[in-house]
């Protein structure tokens, strides 16, 4: 017995010791990276407890207090929530405190890149704190979350530009014939994968024999702004590329099916309506690895002064700095706290508490988890709008960003 506890107690402490190592070991622009660690494990949290947890929770009084059990998919849902509630509070808390962060001189600054044993221990208390809070409140965080997963669309498509525009401008600096054949490609299957897309949208979604006016006016809406901005692309005052806008064509036409594809399963014109679940695997995967693609560029992005994430006080000189460099800059730190911050610590984690929501959609599939029926409600309109209008926003916002140029010759964009 003695011998038994002798042995926990060293396990323990050198569990302990490993944590203080790894924490320890997270530097100013590894920083970066740890938070993507947690927000990944936030994924996987919300993913277990979706599969495992409901034997639980239909123990809990506060949670079941229903005269009848809901059925088991009313549990998995409402646990993937209260993870992502948890999640969410965490990184607007670190984003609030964060705000108006000028330079590495600031106390903040010390809080935003150290302090990871505490943070840890933050986060998992308030994710367990989540599990104590009544279904009301749960239920108004799922529907706040529909509208903060639409906010996380813009952001991504913001990224998305950005991406893009550096793919189009590095090929296009070669100045060499291989890489403006290899541009035209690239926007070629680009294009015949939309227009292709489409072609699946109208045979799936506006089936013969029904009244699916509604469905139609999306694919055509959708069409009708690829087309518009792709011939403002080819306008010669405007002088953009074809690539940029093929791609975003693409985006926007899977936007209009991620839409489509959310109209209830009892809904006539929805020609997925046969499926058994509200999200199948291959789509939540490929929603979950967009989502954390989408987090971890932005993390990366943030290292540059270029991008919307850097504040206007940050300097222009350290676009070109890797994320994670080869060399040791611990001794260089004390003379760089007098140096701005390269980006927005508090727009940072804005971006991890709208992913934190969209995620949250995603695995449960843009359900409402929480009624006073206790009964589970499937995918439905307003899910439906705010794919929809966010697909028509990004085909806005690519547009903006090539006639704002002219409109406004005298600013930077």
């Amino acid at each position: 017995m003695w011998a038994a506890s002798c042995l926990a107690s060293c396990c323990a402490a050198c569990a302990c010791d490993a944590c203080r190592t790894v924490v320890s070991g997270i530097s100013r622009r590894s920083a970066r990276i740890a938070y993507c660690g947690l927000f990944a494990l936030s994924l996987i949290v919300a993913w277990t407890l979706r599969e495992v947890a409901a034997p639980l929770m239909e123990k809990i009084p506060w949670i079941n207090h229903f005269h009848q059990t809901p059925d088991k998919e009313w549990f998995e849902t409402d646990a993937v929530l209260r993870v992502s509630l948890g999640n969410f509070l965490f990184f607007t808390i670190l984003a609030i405190i964060m705000v108006d962060v000028r330079n590495q001189k600031d106390p903040r600054d010390s809080l935003h890149h150290g302090g990871w044993m505490m943070k840890i221990v933050c986060w998992c208390l308030l994710v367990i704190f989540m599990f104590f809070l009544p279904n009301e409140i749960v239920s108004f965080y799922e529907t706040m979350s529909k509208f903060g997963s639409g906010m996380f669309l813009l952001v991504q498509v913001v990224l998305l530009l950005d991406f893009v525009h550096g793919w189009n401008d590095k090929w296009v600096r070669y100045d060499e014939r291989f890489w403006y054949c290899a541009l035209f490609v690239v926007s070629l299957v680009c294009y015949i994968a939309t227009f292709c897309f489409s072609g699946l949208l109208f045979y799936l979604f506006t089936p013969s024999g029904h009244d699916c006016g509604l469905n139609t006016f999306f694919i055509v809406m959708t069409l009708i702004l690829i087309v518009a901005f792709s011939i403002i692309t080819l306008h010669p005052a405007v002088s953009g590329s074809i690539l940029p806008a093929s791609v975003i064509s693409l985006y926007c036409m899977y936007l209009t099916y991620s839409g489509l594809a959310s109209e209830p399963r009892e809904y006539e014109c929805n020609g997925l309506h046969k499926h058994s679940k509200a999200v199948s695997t291959g789509t939540l995967t490929v929603g979950l690895l967009t989502t954390v693609l989408s987090v971890v560029y932005s993390a990366v992005r943030a290292g540059s002064s270029t991008t919307l994430l850097s504040p206007p006080s940050s300097p222009r000189a350290g676009a070109g700095k890797p994320l994670l460099p080869l060399d040791k800059v611990d001794e260089h730190e004390e003379k760089e706290k007098n140096k701005p911050v390269s980006y927005s610590y508090s727009f940072f984690h804005l971006i991890f508490s709208l992913a934190s929501m969209y995620s949250a959609m995603l695995l449960t599939g843009w359900s409402t988890s929480v009624g006073e029926s206790g009964k589970l409600v499937d995918v439905g309109w307003s899910s439906v709008w705010v794919r929809m209008v966010t697909g028509w926003a990004t085909a806005g916002l690519f547009i903006w960003t090539m006639i704002a140029p002219i409109l406004f010759p005298g600013r930077e964009f």
